[in-house]
């Protein structure tokens, strides 16, 4: 083996031997009774992989390389969205640098060129994965354009037209005046803003009277078809079913009574707009009200309206608007006032309540037996917390608008003859049929949501509607990965649709995972500059590089400039090189159970540590055995019986860790197992045992067997140095295996359990630990041989004094080791305990005592003042009320730091001045 750890040399390599052999396949363990599959969340073609595709992959990698040692046949089904409204908006913005708009090229060649961009540029995401170590089946990767999946769409929308689950109606829609499109409650982003309140006067027709009405969108009056007041308000009760001159505008509008209306907000009388508010539709519908559209797609006044707002911006009128009621004298007042502004996720525009034409999914029929699925425990979400969230969207589960007034996408399978009449088919021949000879058809213009074609992912990927090996193999799958934010989106459609097309939910459990966040606690985006590509804590990043990938683009100088010194701040070398393991083993470390995760790269750093460790530690036993012949069946001492309990005991954890989802607890076990049990113990324990003739084959034969074993362990987490690892063992036990990926999963071997060793080797390892401390507390070198006496020994202690002695001297360092008895004095020394068992180590000539005391109050003298100076920021007012937070608890750890040492420094005072 190389002397250092060379993660970017051993990643290459085993990235190409995986895939040369077809390692990933899903078509090996065919004869295996038990499939496993997992759907990968196809991502966006838009994009590339962030930290939380990252992490998640990580989780579902795990799982699809453990599944596969147990020799199950297993699929991780790979594949990329369309991503419909951002792949328009991308290619759209690449060619208006070309001063071209889609419109001027025409929707088919638009198309071609979005097909063209995501030939160049959807290999990002695939290679990002590679690079993580992704072992999905390659061979089988879809994309939701993909021919098959198209059909699945068009026979999905077909079958729900005809049985009256799809329909065409005019409803009011989120509207983003920015794409022209419809998009979806879940597409919208509300968010608290700084706004007014103004109070117009509106006269009551043949009266001096005028009622005042409140309102946040003055522009939306010239729409209004009524103004509504509680029917209980007794201010109003007389000018129910009067109507009132609407200004600015020739028309009579009746005042009616609704119980909707707040009668405590602004005057108590509301103006109704039912094209252009939710509320106001439904009152709309209810009394029967006109329904007029003042806005074009654009958010511009329309036609419909007075000739001197035509054409204007929908906020250009509100003001030109305000002007002429005030110069009319029909505005009371503006008063400031915070509400909620709705926002497209996509452009950032304000969302418009907008009347149009627009295709919906009758969810209430398809959501029942969603619920069911979930209440009955045939669908489990991991933590089981997020039921709650599930069933209370569920419950209030709205009809979905699927259409999207787009070009890229599935286009709706529907033609429409010159009278409007619709026909929903297959493709135009089919719908020629329905329509008869003759008749011109026009197909629809707009696209499925995205969200559409998505909920059939798990069961079109594997060939639906034709019944195919695939799918009868591996569906329904077993779990589903993703995050909070789609629960909504994704997860709750494809349960729908599941259950409808296939009559089977789509996956048995639903792992929802934590949100990543960084080091603050901050959401990562890129409007925050705070996005940490996972490629660049692979291979590393300069700071330059770093800074100049989160200020890219950016429009605001002030916002660059605070990023740039945060960065600095925070990554004033840069980033490390980590590699890749180090990073799979940081995310599976933080798979928890909670919300959220503040991600820190001292936690890399310190995984990195571990490989480090790993390495290090195969390189010794791979030295001390090269050239060896290795004697499997040779007998074993206390301490190699001792390391093959431990294991057993880990792989029993690990197991039951993987099972519940708990990779934390599975990779900490690991980690525990790894670093403290094999290296740090039994390595030490194997030095002066391979020195004897009698215990060295036993030994011999543990060490790599037991290492052998951490590899295939750790391989799900961790996979290229443990295949690197596993093939430097090969040579010592003369294994043909092509990759460690070919091995199964270390199972529990409950003779290898011992009671005996275990307890044996806690005694060993309690005085070694005792005599260690004594040398720490004394400031006795380690290497110096020291005296010891030990006192109150049982025959056992006695028993493993004589099995353990050469180990003792070696480890703890130790000149001789005399027993006393009960009666007799043990001479001035420091003490430790075995149990009961008492350990004496002389001190003199070992320590100046009267040097040793003035040692320890100079460094507790040094710590009091750093304790003054940490109490003094923390009682500072100015400090706790103008720092982050984050910096505030590292002051009072720093605090509970120097507390703990002067404590630890006082009591190591006591006992030599107590000498």
């Amino acid at each position: 083996m190389e002397k250092t750890y060379n993660p970017e040399q051993i990643e290459a390599k085993f990235r190409s031997l995986w895939e040369d052999k077809n390692l990933f396949s899903s078509d090996s363990n065919t004869t295996s009774k038990n499939a496993y599959c997992i759907m990968l969340p196809p991502p966006n073609i838009t994009g590339s992989l962030h930290m939380g595709h990252a992490f998640q992959h990580t989780i579902m990698d795990i799982l699809t390389r453990y599944h596969r040692a147990n020799g199950e046949q297993t699929l991780w089904q790979p594949g990329t969205d369309h991503a419909g409204i951002a792949t328009q908006m991308l290619v759209e913005r690449q060619l208006a640098v070309q001063e071209m708009t889609r419109h001027k090229l025409g929707r088919d060649k638009f198309i071609d060129k979005i097909w063209d961009w995501k030939a160049q540029s959807g290999g990002t995401i695939t290679s990002q994965m590679r690079r993580l170590g992704s072992s999905v089946d390659w061979k089988k990767e879809r994309f939701t354009m993909d021919k098959g999946l198209s059909s699945a769409v068009k026979k999905v929308f077909i079958q729900l037209f005809e049985e009256g689950l799809i329909y065409r109606g005019k409803r009011l829609v989120n509207w983003d005046p920015i794409l022209h499109t419809a998009v979806s409650d879940l597409e919208v982003i509300s968010t608290e803003e700084q706004s007014s309140l103004w109070q117009m006067r509106y006269p009551i027709t043949n009266s001096n009277e005028v009622i005042v009405v409140a309102t946040t969108r003055p522009e939306t009056m010239l729409g209004d078809s009524a103004v509504a007041v509680h029917p209980d308000d007794k201010r109003y009760t007389h000018l129910i079913g009067k109507t009132i001159d609407l200004p600015l505008s020739n028309r009579k509008i009746p005042i009616i009574a609704d119980n909707y209306v707040d009668m405590t907000f602004g005057t108590g009388c509301v103006k109704i707009t039912p094209a252009h508010d939710f509320n106001d539709y439904e009152i709309g519908l209810r009394h029967h009200l006109d329904i007029i559209n003042i806005l074009t797609d654009d958010a511009r006044i329309n036609n419909v309206v007075d000739s001197a707002y035509i054409g204007m911006d929908r906020f250009k009128a509100r003001k030109q608007i305000i002007q002429d009621l005030d110069n009319q004298n029909l505005l009371e007042k503006i008063e400031p006032h915070k509400l909620m502004i709705p926002r497209s996720d996509r452009t950032n525009a304000v969302i418009e309540p907008y009347l149009t034409d627009q295709w919906f999914v009758k969810t209430k029929p398809l959501a029942q037996p969603a619920i069911d699925a979930v209440k009955s425990g045939e669908i489990r979400f991991i933590p089981e917390n997020w039921n709650k969230t599930y069933f209370n969207w569920m419950d209030n589960i709205q009809d979905w608008c699927i259409s999207r007034q787009i070009w890229w996408g599935h286009r709706i399978p529907a033609w429409y003859d010159d009278k409007g009449n619709i026909f929903v088919a297959d493709s135009l021949e089919q719908a020629q049929k329905q329509a008869g000879e003759g008749i011109i058809l026009t197909q629809d213009e707009d696209v499925l949501d995205t969200w559409f074609s998505s909920a059939l992912w798990p069961f079109s990927t594997l060939g639906w509607p034709e019944k195919t090996p695939d799918l009868s193999r591996f569906y329904p799958t077993n779990v589903l990965i993703t995050g909070f934010d789609i629960i909504f989106f994704w997860v709750a459609r494809m349960i729908m649709f599941g259950l409808k097309f296939t009559g089977k939910v789509p996956f048995k459990d639903i792992y929802i995972t934590s949100l990543i966040k960084d080091g603050q606690g901050e959401k990562m985006s890129k409007s925050k500059g705070n996005v940490l590509d996972p490629i660049d804590l692979i291979d590393g990043i300069t700071l330059q590089d770093l800074l100049r990938k989160r200020t890219q683009g950016l429009m605001q100088p002030k916002m660059a400039e605070k990023i740039k010194k945060q960065t600095k701040k925070e990554f004033a070398d840069g980033v490390p090189a980590f590699g890749t393991d180090a990073l799979r083993f940081t995310f599976a470390t933080l798979a928890s159970f909670g919300c959220d995760i503040k991600f820190d790269l001292k936690r890399v750093e310190g995984y990195r540590n571990f490989c480090n460790k790993l390495w290090n530690a195969s390189r010794f036993v791979l030295m001390k055995l090269e050239g060896e012949n290795i004697d499997i069946n040779a007998q074993l001492s206390t301490a190699d019986e001792w390391i093959l309990s431990r294991l057993q005991n880990t792989k029993t954890n690990v197991e039951e860790h993987l099972n519940s989802y708990r990779l934390d607890l599975m990779s900490q076990t690991l980690y525990e197992f790894v670093w403290h049990d094999y290296c740090d113990w039994y390595l030490e324990l194997s030095k002066p045992l391979l020195q004897n003739d009698t215990t060295k084959a036993g030994t011999q034969a543990t060490l790599i067997k037991v290492l052998n074993e951490i590899v295939t362990l750790l391989h799900p987490i961790i996979p290229f140095i443990t295949e690197e690892i596993f093939e430097q063992c090969n040579v010592i036990i003369s294994c043909n295996s092509t990759s460690l990926m070919t091995q199964s999963y270390p199972k529990v071997v409950k003779s290898l359990i011992s009671t005996k060793a275990e307890v044996e080797i806690k005694w060993l390892q309690t005085f070694i630990l005792g005599v260690r401390q004594i040398r720490g507390e004394m400031n006795i070198p380690p290497l110096k041989p020291l005296p010891c006496f030990v006192q109150n020994f049982n025959a056992t202690d006695e028993q493993y004094l004589v099995n353990n002695m050469s180990i003792l001297n070696s480890l703890a360092k130790m000149e001789s080791i005399d027993k006393l008895t009960t009666i007799k004095q043990a001479p001035e020394s420091a003490t430790a305990l075995v149990n009961g068992m008492k350990i004496f180590i002389p001190l003199a000539g070992l320590i100046d005592k009267n040097q040793e005391i003035a040692r320890l109050n100079k460094e507790i003298e040094k710590l009091e003042k750093q304790k003054s100076q940490f109490e003094g920021k923390l009682n500072n007012e100015n400090f706790i009320k103008g720092a982050p937070e984050t910096i505030i608890n590292i002051e009072k750890e720093r605090l509970a730091v120097t507390l703990s040492t002067i404590n630890n420094f006082n009591n190591q005072l006591k006992k030599i001045s107590s000498l």
